[in-house]
């Protein structure tokens, strides 16, 4: 992913963990791995959006589900990470 895509993500989604998004993601593997594979979803979601013919889709919808659940892992590993070093 492109570091200027992926720095302006991390400050939007969880803007109190953007240190701590920028270390892990570095860091730990399967968290940039998620992140890179929530940035797959969204690219995806949002080109089936701009196309008049997927408006209404229930493949986007399920796309989004799959979306939320990583942006909710992600959430948990920040929270974990949080916990196991409390100066973030």
């Amino acid at each position: 992913m492109n570091i200027k895509v992926m720095n302006k993500k991390i400050k939007t989604m969880f803007p109190e963990y953007t240190e701590l998004m920028t270390i892990l993601k570095q860091e730990n593997p399967h968290f940039a791995k998620i992140l890179e594979e929530h940035d797959v979803l969204d690219k995806r979601i949002t080109h089936l959006e701009l196309n008049p013919v997927h408006v209404i889709n229930d493949d986007i919808e399920i796309l989004k589900r799959k979306k939320l659940k990583y942006k909710d892992e992600i959430y948990l590993l920040l929270k974990k990470a949080e916990q196991d070093s409390p100066q973030y």
